[in-house]
């Protein structure tokens, strides 16, 4: 039995690994068991390591610390470079609102924190790691416990974060739930639904028109799209029964029939300016283009060049040099509007019509070998996390704080990430990664980080959670998640008159909780819950992880 104790109980790296991999196989496994359709996932290693690490299996400082701080880089880091693509554009026209209200409720629930500090005496390390547990948000956790020893207080060594998180994470998982549920039953008069408004504005449809405006007869193309601030792509022309690709200096005449893309809430003013709109339904799925004209046809094209990385659609006038029109641009499930002004990014997925020959062409010219995209481009992850590390190593001055101020191994890789993912094409630096293999990168990094994060909790877990004490952190964490919740969904639904479905999917974002999320989709007809959770969640992650740092410097 010598074997088993040195895989199990003696300090090396093959027991180091051999106790993670347990911990996370475990957790996975039992985080798929769902209670009243609620399932932990992923947090569930959480647990599992806290068990483990009561009942005394435990590593080597060094290594548990190892494994801790790469797990949380690796995570955050792939957060980041996940949703860099669409953090600026949240805060777009449509998003501005949602997000407003997703950061009031993260405001609410910091001031509770201090609030309790102040009134209560638990100390400020131990509210901070209530908070994180009760707005289920671990990447926070980590960014306040790299504060912590980036402080180099002594005084401060024996603070755990990490036992107040566990003990008010369960509750913070449902208490979103029961929050929505309350302030549904509470307001049925005021709840409403605006089904499909929310993501409307986003929504590209493929909407035929009869050119009936005069004003319109012997301009070209590109002259009509000066004349709107809407943006749409002409797709096709017919005239006299044939059917032709447009080009920007293709004039139009009256009586022209145009096959147009353009984002859904755009149609009607479009219809002003073009004329009479088709009775046709060109949205339909079992549509066949190729036989709407037997020498177009309609091919998707994968961008697999690196070249192509980063430049203008209208860049390449791929319309002008071989005669053909991209009507539809595929990126991670979300169809772009090819307006010429699109930055492409390697993965686009770009819908091609014209003659055969033509697509051919455009092919040679975009790439289309998918197999260039199956392996993950490593560099660009590793290379990221470099930079990462270094922006959260530098130091800066902050009013009222006595010591240099630094990002640490949580807030620089996310900060890094989110800046990657959105400008990185830009600058044609090659950032694609499946989203499978973003999900690997994340998934590993989170279940290692939760993983560590439990064997070091566990072994004062219970004895916390027994005591007065652990009751009180119960109490103050369920007050932390529910509070705000229910305070901005009345905010929102009596006085704002908000679509019920935005403000859950909201608040679910709000409190970085997707097992809420799953509820709210199994009660609410339409995508808009998913629609506004991801409109809010780039912006709170990130300043749930800023704040709960500086909730530590400024007022510890």
């Amino acid at each position: 039995m010598e074997w088993l104790n040195s895989l199990f109980v003696e300090h090396s790296v093959v027991q180091a690994v051999v106790v993670i991999s347990l911990v996370v196989a475990v957790g996975l496994v039992l985080g798929r068991v769902k209670v009243w359709g609620i399932s932990l996932g992923v947090t569930f290693v959480f647990f599992v390591g806290i068990l483990a690490g009561h009942f005394g299996l435990t590593l080597d400082a060094r290594m548990l610390n190892y494994a801790e701080s790469f797990g949380l880089i690796l995570f955050v880091y792939a957060l980041g470079l996940q949703v860099g693509p669409g953090f600026f554009s949240s805060f777009g026209k449509s998003g501005l609102k949602l997000n407003m209200l997703a950061m009031l409720v993260v405001l609410l629930g910091s001031a509770m924190t201090l609030v309790f500090h102040w009134t209560t005496g638990v100390s400020l390390p131990d509210m901070v790691g209530v908070l994180s547990g009760a707005v289920t948000n671990t990447p926070a956790l980590g960014a306040a416990q790299q504060t912590l020893k980036q402080m180099s207080d002594p005084s401060l060594e024996q603070a755990d974060l990490a036992l107040g998180c566990a003990v008010t994470y369960p509750l913070g998982v449902v208490g979103v739930i029961l929050a929505l549920i309350a302030v549904r039953k509470l307001m049925a008069s005021r709840v409403f639904f605006k089904r499909g408004e929310v993501d409307k504005k986003r929504h590209t449809v493929i909407v035929g028109f009869r050119v009936t405006n005069p004003g319109l007869d012997g301009k070209a193309v590109e002259e009509i799209a000066r004349l709107s601030s809407k943006r749409f792509v002409i797709s096709r022309l017919w005239r006299g029964g044939k059917v032709v690709i447009p080009t920007s200096e293709t004039r139009v005449e009256t009586g022209d029939r145009l096959l147009v893309i353009a984002a859904e809430s755009d149609v009607e003013p479009l219809a002003m300016l073009i004329g009479e709109r088709d009775s046709e339904d060109w949205n339909r799925e079992n549509i066949d283009w190729d036989a709407i004209d037997s020498r177009l046809e309609s091919h998707r094209i994968v961008v697999t060049k690196p070249a192509i990385n980063g430049k203008r659609l209208g860049a390449l006038r791929l319309r002008n040099l071989f005669g053909i029109n991209i009507t539809r641009v595929y990126r991670s499930g979300v169809v772009l509007l090819p307006t010429p002004d699109l930055v492409l990014q390697l993965g686009d997925r770009l819908t091609v019509v014209g003659e055969a020959a033509a697509i051919q062409n455009v092919e040679r010219v975009l790439g289309n070998k998918v197999r260039d995209l199956d392996e993950p481009n490593l560099v660009s992850v590793f290379a990221g996390m470099l930079l990462g590390l270094l922006l959260g190593s530098i130091p800066f001055s902050v009013p009222g704080v006595d010591f240099p101020v630094r990002l640490g191994l949580a807030g620089g890789p996310i900060v890094m990430g989110i800046l990657v993912g959105a400008f990185g094409p830009r600058i044609h630096m090659v950032t694609y990664t499946t989203v499978s293999a973003n999900l690997m990168l994340r998934s590993l990094g989170l279940s290692t980080y939760l993983a560590c994060l439990g064997l070091d909790a566990g072994v004062h877990f219970f004895e916390t959670v027994f005591r007065p004490e652990g009751l009180l952190w119960v109490g103050l964490g369920f007050a932390i998640t529910v509070v705000p919740v229910a305070l901005v969904a009345v905010f929102s639904l009596r006085f704002m008159r908000e679509d019920y479905g935005a403000v859950a999917g909201m608040l679910c974002g709000s409190m970085s909780n997707p097992m809420a999320l799953n509820y709210v989709n199994s009660t609410v007809e339409s995508d808009t819950p998913s629609v506004a959770y991801a409109t809010v969640y780039p912006l709170t992650m990130f300043a749930r992880v800023v704040l709960a740092q500086l909730l530590l410097m400024l007022f510890l």
